[in-house]
């Protein structure tokens, strides 16, 4: 037990470990997540969405989320939770 909370103290001062990365998934459109090492931060590719990691703990509460990208935010006045589908 000690060696697996070693692991992940050590996983988490790396930004996110491979085994999480894995399991995570965007709250909004269930897709994967990548961490990006600059920003500290995971990013949902298939909507552009970034989410803040606070202390090594993923936020992934869609309002916590910003929209990446240009500056112009297309009206979602920059809450993820806003976002539309044009299904």
């Amino acid at each position: 037990m000690v060696r697996l909370g070693k692991t992940l103290l050590k996983e988490a001062a790396n930004g996110i470990g491979k085994t999480l990365s894995g399991v995570l998934a965007c709250p909004l459109s269930k897709q994967p997540l990548r961490y990006c090492k600059e920003t500290n931060s995971l990013i949902s590719d298939s909507i552009g969405v970034s989410y803040p990691m606070k202390d090594g703990i993923p936020c992934l509460v869609p309002r916590d989320g910003k929209i990446v990208g240009g500056d112009d935010n297309d009206g979602h006045n920059g809450d993820p939770a806003t976002i539309q589908s044009t299904d």
